[in-house]
């Protein structure tokens, strides 16, 4: 049977991140894709300069025909920027008994650009962390959220046990943005770490030094998304998704004049 992903995040018109990325993630792995616009931002491969946040209304206008019509497999949430579309989509979740949520918490643009007020970061912690199977935040979410200065492997693990005692059940710190100037070792490798319950698994891939990297977030929680859908359990999703956008980075086309999009392909 088809599987059906629902994505509620932003939408970026260069195509490189947010709803356009999580579309191409979920067909990617035979998923039928689904999606719901939170907020319209005005993004190219240099940076976000904008953006125009949708109402609760809208988000649950555009989402229950959804769920109405279809037999959802999995929710991947985004860029959520307000405290009243977190409470909406929490609503929603809770209404219908939605399973397999992946939780990114998109709070900051790569370029520097702000996406969510503490506000709504407070809404996301307290609403939506206790329903999602996944949380899936890169090293300055994590430290946003935790409160926790990340410097080494320890902090990676005092900051997952902050957000696990915020609610989250597991967590999936991605290690892109981690300091690889301890060792040579870290220097070829880019490791996840993957707070699963209390055992702690991590995930390790080649580390390409590259600019083509704008989507890789949104793109992982996608794919992971997607997995669960699919019937996976968490361990084997997050492995199957890490292997996916490391060969996205690796082949990724040099496109833009700034971050390039990832190549997001089927499998």
């Amino acid at each position: 049977m088809t599987k059906i992903a629902l994505t509620i995040a932003g939408l970026d018109p260069s195509g490189g991140a947010g709803i356009i990325a999580d579309i191409k993630a979920f067909a990617a792995f035979g998923c039928f894709p689904t999606a719901a616009i939170s907020s319209i931002t005005f993004q190219n491969t240099q940076g976000v300069f904008g953006s125009e946040s949708q109402s609760a209304a809208a988000i649950r206008g555009q989402v229950i025909p959804i769920l109405d019509d279809y037999s959802l497999d999995s929710l991947k949430t985004g860029m959520l920027p307000t405290r009243e579309i977190i409470d909406e989509v929490a609503q929603i979740i809770s209404q219908r008994g939605l399973k397999n949520i992946v939780v990114d918490p998109v709070v900051r643009s790569t370029s520097g650009f702000d996406l969510i007020d503490n506000s709504a970061l407070s809404a996301l912690i307290e609403r939506l962390f206790p329903l999602a199977d996944l949380i899936t935040p890169n090293i300055p979410e994590a430290e946003r959220i935790s409160g926790v200065a990340i410097d080494s492997e320890q902090d990676i693990r005092d900051a997952a046990d902050v957000m696990r005692e915020m609610g989250a059940r597991n967590v999936l710190i991605k290690g892109g943005h981690f300091d690889r100037s301890e060792s040579n070792e870290r220097e070829k490798k880019a490791i996840d770490y993957l707070f699963l319950g209390d055992d702690l698994l991590s995930f390790t891939a080649d580390y390409h030094e590259t600019t083509a990297t704008h989507g890789t977030g949104c793109t992982l929680s996608a794919a992971i998304a997607a997995n669960l859908a699919l019937g996976k359990d968490l361990k084997e999703s997050v492995s199957i998704a890490k292997r996916f956008v490391n060969e996205a980075i690796r082949t990724a086309p040099m496109i833009g004049r700034g971050n390039s999009p990832i190549n997001i392909k089927p499998i």
